[in-house]
């Protein structure tokens, strides 16, 4: 699957159109569209990311969650030098519901990482968004090989990473912020010939 799935604007809603206006990338799924994050998504992310249950779960997210620390989050992901291509996870009309994006130092390898706000755990969300920057990250790289993990004790990230095609390869240890020390992670990886062999979720289209 390439991204010649590409859709016109015009059964978008105001919203969306504003965000193609503005000349974003954004990807649409079956319910989402994924974008760049902007300024405006700091007070929606810092209300979403002060969640002791999601800053315990990623191992970059510190407790408690200020808005000052989504504009850092902000600012550096979206900047000229980073290392890492991050989308904002929305609705339709523009409620945000988490964020999702790959990258990192090892740039054979990227790591794959996603959270979602407690209020749209267990609808499918955070799968469906999953796949779509999985299929962002194999057609518009050359990237062979995505890496992911997820805590031994959080089942619902590992049920996410196997829907999605990617394999276990152990375990190891991860230092998490939020916790101020190192926990079990369970390690993932998906080669791009296995997601080319086993996508059947649908194609993700590109808006713009």
């Amino acid at each position: 699957m390439t991204l010649s799935d590409e859709v016109g604007t015009e059964h978008l809603s105001p919203q969306a159109e504003a965000i193609c206006a503005a000349g974003d990338i954004v990807l649409a799924s079956e319910r989402l569209l994924l974008r760049p994050p902007r300024i405006e998504d700091a007070e929606p992310l810092a209300a979403l990311a002060n969640d002791r249950r999601i800053a315990e779960n990623t191992a970059r997210i510190p407790h408690p969650y200020t808005r000052a620390d989504a504009e850092t989050f902000i600012a550096t992901v979206t900047a000229p030098s980073s290392k890492e291509t991050v989308f904002v996870a929305t609705l339709p009309d523009g409620d945000v519901l988490g964020v999702c994006g790959f990258g990192g130092p090892n740039a054979d390898a990227p790591e794959l990482g996603y959270w979602f706000g407690a209020p749209f755990w267990g609808q499918g969300y955070t799968t469906e968004a999953v796949r779509a920057v999985i299929d962002y990250a194999f057609t518009e790289s050359d990237h062979d090989l995505l890496l992911a993990d997820a805590r031994v004790t959080n089942p619902a990230s590992r049920r996410v990473l196997e829907k999605c095609g990617f394999q276990w390869t152990g375990v190891r240890l991860r230092r998490v912020r939020s916790l101020a020390s190192s926990v079990p992670v369970d390690q993932f990886r998906l080669k791009r010939r296995i997601w080319a062999a086993l996508k059947n979720w649908g194609p993700m289209r590109r808006v713009v």
